[in-house]
């Protein structure tokens, strides 16, 4: 059986000859690279903001009435009358 390999017996490697330190050095470097393309990109082409109409509705419901009436309709005590022809 042969004797394993001591670490001090491999030869020293200079970190620039290092093949996975490129690929993380590259990969974060393409990484940065693409967020400032992409920040760019999004400021030259940001949306145009749209004016903000009125907080007065032009009619008496609100955009909650549909919810309130639900809600006001579900606490309260009464049935609705049945019609006279529906069964159970």
């Amino acid at each position: 059986m042969p004797s394993p390999r001591r670490i001090d017996a491999l030869p020293a490697v200079p970190w620039w000859r290092v093949g996975v330190m490129w690929l993380v050095v590259g990969g974060l470097g393409v990484v940065v690279i693409a967020s400032f393309a992409l920040l760019s990109t999004a400021m030259r082409h940001a949306d145009t903001v749209l004016p903000h109409a009125d907080a007065t509705p032009a009619s008496p419901h609100t955009p909650t009435s549909p919810a309130l009436q639900a809600r006001n309709h579900s606490a309260s005590p009464e049935r609705p009358a049945r019609d006279a022809g529906a069964s159970r």
